[in-house]
């Protein structure tokens, strides 16, 4: 493999931002701590490579169902900040079809192995959300090219909403603690969804999709993001009353840097702008999961 095949495939797989994924699950594996006791660092592990593999095979599963849909797009800002360097390799043929989907094999199926060598039930629940969250992921892939109601994106979401509910499952149950982590953490889901949405405006209506933009204009896109942002908010309190051991002052830093990603998102009246609000969305995600995470570790 040379040097510009390599390149595209780290655009493929988003790979600069790997290590999100494995604390986001992992943070729902601790949390199942406080109610089924610890699991040893070989199953940290083993999930935080569970995660990698899960979630690396969701991107090329994502760019395998739009390949056609990307030839489309008119605008890269987006695509620059989620692709280090730049580059949809499939819409351009940089990377074969039969290599995208050998890869997503591999990456998932990786993944399915090491969710088999967990204990039963576990594994079942774990390998029933990967499995939920590759169908979903297609669904609000090929829905939202015709919709009049965004279906696709309050269904389509829960395969975020989900990852950290599949790390508490690898070692807990379905409980009142993780159903609290998924109401807290799906309206941060569809913020994050609304604000990639009017970054991508331009692209999605030269691809004729019916994203929030397209749908309902660029002000009702704010607020869909702000107001997802406030319930997350609100959901917060309760979140932290179910949980034991974090750091709370790491939520409500995280709280602080998504309402200043709000702010710019209001400030913003085009892609250039509203692309800054991004970083700030993913700071306070990579917050809530280190403030469950590294109270283990070190207290």
């Amino acid at each position: 493999m040379n040097l510009e095949s390599l390149k595209n495939y780290i655009d493929l797989t988003r790979l600069h931002f790997f290590f999100v994924w494995p604390l986001l699950f992992c943070s729902g594996l601790i949390f199942s701590f406080q109610s089924y006791g610890a699991v040893s660092n070989w199953v940290i592990l083993k999930a935080a490579l569970i995660a990698f593999f899960g979630f690396e095979a969701g991107f090329v599963l994502n760019d395998y169902v739009d390949r056609d849909v990307d030839k489309m797009d008119v605008d890269d800002h987006l695509t620059k900040y989620w692709r280090p360097f730049g580059v949809r390799p499939l819409p351009i043929q940089a990377i074969s079809l039969d290599n995208a989907r050998t890869l997503f094999l591999i990456l998932a199926g990786a993944a399915s192995l090491l969710i088999l060598t967990l204990p039963y039930p576990n594994s079942v629940w774990v390998l029933g959300i990967m499995s939920y969250s590759y169908l979903i992921e297609r669904f609000y892939q090929i829905k939202k090219r015709n919709q009049t109601f965004p279906l696709a994106q309050l269904i389509g979401r829960t395969d975020f909403a989900l990852f950290p509910v599949a790390g508490y499952l690898v070692n807990g149950r379905f409980d009142w603690n993780i159903l609290s982590y998924l109401l807290f953490f799906y309206p941060y889901t569809q913020a994050h969804l609304g604000l990639n949405d009017i970054i991508d405006t331009v692209n999605d209506q030269a691809r004729g999709l019916s994203t929030i933009p397209v749908l309902y204009g660029e002000k009702n896109t704010k607020l869909w993001i702000s107001a997802s942002t406030l319930i997350h908010l609100l959901l917060l309190a309760f979140f932290l009353i179910k949980i034991n051991g974090v750091y709370t002052w790491g939520f409500m830093l995280g709280s602080g840097f998504l309402l200043v990603s709000n702010i710019l998102v209001w400030r913003g009246n085009n892609t250039e702008e509203w692309v800054r609000a991004l970083p700030f969305f993913h700071i306070s995600l990579l917050l809530y999961t280190l403030s469950i995470i590294l109270p283990y570790f070190l207290n």
